[in-house]
């Protein structure tokens, strides 16, 4: 009479691949929302600077300051329709200490700040709320033009 030997190999583990998946399912989810999150900062973060250099180059092309700051306003503002919540700010700082500035002269330099505030309401798990992104760019004023 042969015995019959029995593979003992995988008892005991009933049910470690449903514990498996209930301890890593919302490490996964969390890193998935942690990555989206990034996604998230980091496409705001291009579009202030996009909309900051446009406001920039526009208020550049203008021939006093009041009209600069409208242009590169109304710049910034088309540029960053639905990414801010609650619109953008636009204001112009000196490009070496980065304060407001008021500052239009001819050869000179038309830096502008951009502030858009970034809603992350929507990823609750971290509670990140709303996010400031500020942004600046510089263009160059036409030495030969009349400004001012």
């Amino acid at each position: 009479m042969k015995r019959v030997r029995r593979d003992r190999d995988g008892e005991g583990e009933h049910g470690m691949s449903a514990l498996e998946v209930v301890l890593l399912a919302p490490l996964v989810i969390g890193f998935i929302m942690v990555l989206v999150c990034f996604g998230v900062l980091v496409n705001a973060r291009g579009n202030a600077q996009g909309a900051a250099r446009d406001a920039a180059r526009a208020g550049s092309l203008q021939r006093d300051h009041d009209a600069a700051l409208a242009a590169a306003t109304q710049a910034a503002a088309s540029d960053l329709g639905g990414v801010c919540s609650g619109g953008s700010h636009v204001d112009e700082v000196d490009p070496v200490s980065e304060l407001s500035s008021r500052s239009f002269v001819s050869g000179g330099l038309y830096t502008i700040q951009v502030t858009c505030t970034v809603s992350l309401s929507g990823l609750d798990w971290f509670d990140l709320g709303d996010q400031t992104i500020t942004a600046y760019s510089t263009a160059p004023l036409d030495t030969y033009r009349r400004a001012g």
